[in-house]
């Protein structure tokens, strides 16, 4: 599994810079997350982030998409200049598009499918599938073009709409400053306004790109690697200083402390002023909510500090499973879908610590699985061609039809 890791970090583009196994490996942990808060039900899920800080791994993973996105686009259009970047970026969006809805085909199919085997429309209500029965042409135009998005997949339409946002902003990687000026006046102008982007069955996107794309920007700039001297080095760092870190501390401690008081006594926010519970209250995740932008962003503040670029611990056998889910995330989020159903429906027909130890591990060694057959597909395709020398080849007897030297 690590020579899989060090096959890709050598199979990366040649832009002069280490791959920077952090982003792989806490970008692996967000995936399995995702999984898990998929899964109803599941005991693990009180452990993940959207349990202890007012963020979960959907912020987690649009901004370290960003960072990603960043330092390789950043890189291209370093060496390339804006119309291959352009192109590269509109190739990216047509995977992403074919994923999307190929995912979309067999959830639905997975989904419609135990919901008559079970003979009941629980399933297809809850995941927003109703339509399907009701309009299916309808429905199958708008998915097509993103206009209906079931719940578990509309997180790949938020990406894809990001990495087309980035196209014209690409040029202002270089001057982050501005980059982020730009977009975070549009996140003020969105949140003020209300806008979104229209969705078919009523009301907007559930994540609005339009909002969401201040995080990714920021990921974009903390991503970008300028060129110095023909080469790069890492990505610049958020320099530390204690009054910010004990922010940020103080940030995701009195997010935690909300969280619990919430999960310990629903009602507990009634006593509060009348403004401050509604503040707490409308902590909404459509259009990013300020408290879930600063949360986020105060946890990955803290992170790139107690984490340093060369840290040996994210090269061990232990981080190596989520370092390779991290490196081919489309794969395994889309797997990761697909799985959280299969895990429903196993922990409903029992829930006991050893279907939830079946459903947690069984997933993860099927992510796990899925990184690793992704890594050595790429592995094998960047490969070079082993031809066989001339003097190797087997001798030809002459025939009427061969050419006699």
């Amino acid at each position: 599994m690590r020579s899989l890791i060090r096959g890709a970090q050598e199979a990366s583009p040649k832009s002069g810079a280490r791959r920077d196994l952090r982003v792989d490996f806490f970008r692996g942990i967000a995936l399995f997350c995702i999984f898990i808060d998929h899964v109803p039900g599941n005991w693990l899920g009180l452990l993940t982030l959207r349990n202890i800080a007012l963020c979960d791994a959907t912020e987690a993973f649009v901004l370290l998409a960003g960072y990603a996105a960043g330092l390789a686009y950043g890189a291209t259009l370093d060496r390339r200049g804006f119309t291959f970047t352009a192109a590269s970026l509109l190739r990216r969006v047509g995977t992403l598009y074919v994923a999307h809805i190929f995912l979309l085909v067999v959830f639905t199919a997975q989904v419609g499918f135990s919901a008559a085997a079970l003979d009941t429309t629980a399933y297809l209500d809850e995941l927003h599938l109703d339509v399907f029965a009701e309009q299916p042409y309808q429905a199958l135009l708008q998915a097509l073009l993103l206009r209906f998005q079931p719940a578990f997949l509309d997180i790949l339409p938020l990406y894809i709409v990001l990495l087309l946002l980035l196209i014209p902003a690409s040029p202002l990687l270089r001057h982050p400053a501005v980059l982020l000026g730009l977009s975070g006046a549009g996140y003020l102008v969105v949140r003020l306004l209300d806008l979104n982007l229209p969705g078919w069955t009523g009301g907007g996107w559930f994540f609005n790109p339009l909002a969401w794309q201040l995080l990714f920007f920021a990921g974009c700039a903390l991503g970008y690697v300028p060129r110095a001297a023909g080469r790069r080095g890492t990505p610049p760092a958020v320099p530390f200083h204690p009054l910010l870190a004990a922010a940020a501390g103080l940030v995701l401690v009195v997010g935690a402390a909300a969280m619990l008081i919430a999960y310990a006594d629903a009602d507990s926010f009634a006593g509060l002023p009348e403004n401050v519970a509604l503040v707490l209250a409308d902590v909404d995740k459509t259009g990013l909510h300020p408290f879930r932008l600063v949360s986020i962003l105060a946890l990955a503040y803290l992170l790139g500090h107690l984490v340093p670029f060369d840290a040996g611990w994210v090269r061990s056998r232990v981080a190596a499973p989520f370092v390779l889910m991290g490196q081919h995330g489309l794969p395994v989020f889309c797997t990761g879908i697909f799985l959280s159903f299969l895990g429903r429906l196993a922990l409903e027909q029992a829930e006991g610590w050893l279907m939830q130890l079946a459903v947690n591990l069984a997933g993860l060694a099927v992510l796990v699985g899925v990184g690793a057959i992704a890594a050595w597909y790429r592995l094998r395709e960047q490969a070079p061609v082993q031809r066989p020398a001339a003097d190797a080849l087997p001798d030809v007897a002459p025939s009427s039809t061969t050419p006699v030297q």
